[in-house]
């Protein structure tokens, strides 16, 4: 998003909830990306469950931020599920493994700072191509 790589924000303690994911996140972030990006701003989340309750809801109509309408269950959609894989392989093929909570949170915040922008580009880019492969399969699962 405005093209570069959010912080990474680790749910270190208890479950993502509704209502943490409207303070943790929908608040402190997504609201200041639609503020910067205006109206033309469209929002897409991975539909987890705790994204869909009815605050969730409420709170982004209240922000005026549009979400973005698509199935749930359809990784193949969702440009993040590719670079979530390729962040859980540069966490796994690290020299030393995480060993306990703060080793983990430490690795995936250094290897998340490590993505490149030429990866998440061309996840980006590759959705015209998803959603074309999508169609042609009438909604059947796809390469990507």
């Amino acid at each position: 998003m405005i093209n570069g790589l959010t912080r990474l924000h680790v749910v270190a303690n208890g479950t993502m909830t509704g209502q943490r994911y409207i303070d943790e996140v929908l608040l402190l972030h997504v609201r200041l990306f639609r503020g910067a990006d205006g109206e033309k701003f469209v929002f897409m989340d991975d539909n987890a469950t705790c994204h869909r309750t009815l605050a969730v809801q409420d709170c982004l109509d209240s922000e005026g931020i549009q979400r973005l309408v698509w199935p749930v269950r359809s990784p193949d959609l969702n440009p993040i599920k590719n670079v979530w894989d390729a962040f859980g392989r540069q966490v796994a093929g690290r020299n030393y493994p995480p060993t306990n909570k703060n080793t983990l949170i430490r690795a995936l915040t250094e290897e998340w700072d490590k993505l490149t922008q030429q990866l998440l580009d061309n996840v980006v880019q590759s959705m015209v191509r998803r959603v074309e492969c999508c169609i042609t399969l009438h909604g059947g699962h796809i390469q990507y």
